[in-house]
């Protein structure tokens, strides 16, 4: 696949996971601990496609580099929020599966950009 057309379907793909994660934090209880993890999920699902798309607009090979970065820790604290709503059974398993394994492919891809970036 060309990198100008991976690089706009992962954008497009991070979005949509943004909006699925914002769809399921708006589902989690409104108790104190409830909106701990509301607002935390609701960061780093939502930083990982925005802080993809700035590294797309990127200005030099560092910032390029440091957004990537950023994305790939976002997915990965994104995987550790959807463990704990998994563990507290405060949605739909079927959902919450489907979203750990969208948050590990995720991870996976800024993984492998970032570690094609320190060779």
């Amino acid at each position: 696949m060309e990198n100008k057309i991976f690089a706009k379907e992962l954008e497009r793909r991070t979005k949509m996971f943004a909006i699925k994660i914002l769809k399921l934090s708006g589902k989690l209880p409104g108790t104190i601990e409830g909106k701990v993890v509301r607002n935390q999920i609701s960061k780093s699902g939502t930083s990982i496609g925005a802080n993809y798309r700035e590294s797309n607009r990127s200005r030099s090979k560092a910032d390029f580099v440091s957004r990537i970065k950023i994305a790939e820790s976002e997915a990965s604290e994104t995987v550790y929020w959807l463990e704990i709503i998994q563990e507290l059974c405060w949605g739909e398993e079927a959902c919450i599966q489907e979203m750990l394994k969208e948050s590990n492919e995720l991870l996976a891809i800024f993984t492998s950009i970032s570690k094609t970036l320190k060779s």
